[in-house]
């Protein structure tokens, strides 16, 4: 049974559920997502770790943001959960937003974590292409008053792939919902922060030792592989995975597939 907590941390309270024992295992989601896109991770590992499932700033039970933030506070916020519950260390996976925030973390605190797993993210600065997309993303949910069908296609169109559309309806169906969900002045902070404002953390990222795996999906819109990729080879050592049938949230899409990545590469190391 998992435990809700609320933590205090630089970001705010943020509501994480943890569950079983054993070394930790702290699961970020992508931007507009909650930690219920890690449901199927939290089942598979939750009988030998302790699985954190992180509600980001601004998000689900998390408090709302109202002002900018940036990847060294995203790190620090990670730090002031492991304060929160005790702990030391922990494993990290993530998605996007989580993936880029999960680089930072290694490189800001190599003493608290152990492996990492990122998936679907970047280490470069947002392109022009981008910045206008999202630009006219967050406009056209000011002028809607919120997230409307027209937008929450957007986000799906952005967010998964063919494959997914064409056989996983239970993925598009839960997506849609919890992007439906978002609250838009508190998620707009976050994307804002995340897309046009993030930084290119490639220098950054020369620096870690942590074992990392990154995981790209060959459908994915967002971050193409090639972008991916890039991330993976500013990090000394990093393995580098690309998932056919899979787009920009792979943990949802293929769940076997991703438990069994993170097994080999986490839990048995």
């Amino acid at each position: 049974m998992a435990e809700s907590r609320l933590i205090d941390t630089v970001l705010g309270s943020v509501r994480v559920r943890v569950s079983g024992s054993g070394e930790a295992m702290m699961f970020w989601p992508s931007l507009l997502m909650t930690g219920d896109m890690w449901a199927a991770q939290a089942a598979h590992f939750g009988t030998d770790h302790q699985v954190i499932l992180v509600d980001p700033p601004g998000f689900g039970e998390s408090k709302k943001l109202t002002a900018p933030f940036t990847f060294d506070d995203c790190a620090r916020c990670i730090v002031d959960i492991l304060d929160g519950l005790g702990l030391q260390r922990t494993h990290f996976v993530g998605n996007s937003w989580g993936g880029m925030i999960g680089g930072t973390f290694a490189a800001r605190y190599p003493e608290r974590i152990g492996s990492a797993v990122l998936m679907n993210c970047t280490a470069s600065a947002a392109g022009t292409r981008q910045k206008l997309e999202y630009g006219l993303l967050l406009r056209m949910a000011g002028l809607l008053g919120g997230i409307r069908p027209p937008l929450t296609r957007s986000v799906l169109k952005a967010f998964l792939g063919p494959t997914t559309f064409r056989t996983r309806p239970d993925v598009v169906a839960f997506v849609r919902d919890t992007v439906q969900r978002v609250e838009l002045r508190s998620g707009g902070w976050a994307v804002r922060s995340v897309v046009p404002a993030r930084p290119d953390q490639r220098a950054l990222l020369s620096g870690v030792k942590t074992p990392v795996l990154v995981v790209a999906g060959d459908e994915d819109a967002t971050f193409p592989v090639p972008e991916t990729l890039a991330m993976a080879e500013a990090i000394p050592g990093a393995a580098a995975v690309v998932l056919e049938g899979v787009a920009h949230l792979a943990a949802l899409e293929d769940p076997p597939v991703i438990n069994r990545l993170i097994g080999e590469f986490v839990v048995r190391g």
